[in-house]
């Protein structure tokens, strides 16, 4: 039986950056044209598109919803050019992470990708879940979903060497996160908010760059999936509690064989064993710049790949010829 990282060496870490690319570049002909559905459905075609090419046994368990809810790359769906003997790959994915924003030509729009072997990405559904992340170099376990927000914050804080009020935290702008964010103000927190997006508000506790420390909130939970995804790739740490609103909620977990409602996840059982996390920007935003169309008719765009079993992070900046 071959081993998981000689089953991904089979499929190239920039190919995963081309499915994104594919996916970033057909929904960035409808930024701000305020038809989100358009934009949404031109990423899903690309990227199913860009999958199919692809030399894999691959099934899509994070995806644009249930097979009778969408019409392609739906949980369940399989994609690859060999379907019959290929590795087999489970894929995490979303065309196009920020419909809105594209559609208002807002920042921080990505296509976004996880790939792993079979079995290794948790199917969620597709509910909420409540988050909270943190970057890298932290000592395992500083952050707790049972914990408050000030003790999270604190903990933080302390081991970073500064005050709380020198923390900043990202949390999706929602009225369900009122209470989040007048504790944080309590304590003197610096707050982005973002209006959407929340793959990208996670992905941001990842570089230094972006000055966010945290990330808390709630928000769906296959983009935790692909969060936490990401984190794996370099060290970060993430808790994930599904969060159920009726029993209809509670009957789709059940239907993916999740039996503890209750349970804290974190990021080795939401993604793991060995992780490839691809992301390209849409729009410009905190971490990648969008896709600029040149006066040539070219295209560029800017992305980044991460690898779980190696650590290692690339940026890659691409120039694509005319369409």
């Amino acid at each position: 039986m071959p081993q998981s990282s000689d089953i991904l060496d089979r499929i190239l870490v920039m190919e995963m950056v081309r499915v994104t690319e594919a996916a970033a570049i057909s929904a960035a002909n409808l930024i701000g044209r305020g038809d989100e559905k358009a934009a949404d459905a031109a990423a899903v075609e690309a990227m199913r598109e860009a999958l199919n090419a692809l030399p894999i046994d691959g099934t899509v368990v994070i995806g644009e919803g249930e097979r009778d809810e969408a019409p392609m790359l739906f949980i369940g769906e399989k994609v690859g050019s060999e379907q019959d003997g290929g590795p087999q790959i489970d894929i995490a994915l979303d065309p196009l992470e920020g419909t809105t924003i594209t559609a208002k030509a807002g920042a921080n729009a990505l296509a976004v990708l996880a790939i792993a072997e079979k079995g290794n990405l948790l199917n969620a559904p597709d509910v909420y879940m409540e988050k909270l992340a943190v970057g890298p170099g932290y000592s395992e376990g500083i952050i707790d979903l049972d914990k408050s927000v000030t003790e999270n914050v604190t903990a933080v804080a302390k081991e970073k060497g500064v005050a709380p009020a020198d923390i900043i935290v990202c949390v999706l702008d929602r009225p369900r996160h009122e209470k989040i964010i007048a504790e944080l103000r309590s304590i003197g927190c610096g707050i982005m908010l973002i209006p959407d997006g929340d793959v990208a508000g996670v992905i941001a506790t990842t570089d230094e760059d972006t000055t966010v420390d945290m990330y808390m909130g709630s928000g769906g939970a296959p983009e935790g999936v692909l969060a936490a995804a990401a984190l794996r790739c370099v060290g970060g740490q993430f808790k994930g509690r599904l969060l159920f609103r009726n029993d209809d909620e509670r009957q789709r977990a059940y239907k993916w064989g999740i039996d503890d409602l209750d349970k804290i996840y974190d990021l080795t059982e939401l993604a793991k064993g060995d992780v490839i996390f691809a992301a390209t920007g849409v729009t410009h935003g905190s971490l990648l710049a969008g896709v600029k169309k040149l006066r040539s008719g070219k295209m560029t765009t800017e992305s980044v790949v991460m690898r779980a079993s190696s650590g290692t992070v690339r940026w890659v900046k691409s120039e694509h010829g005319k369409n």
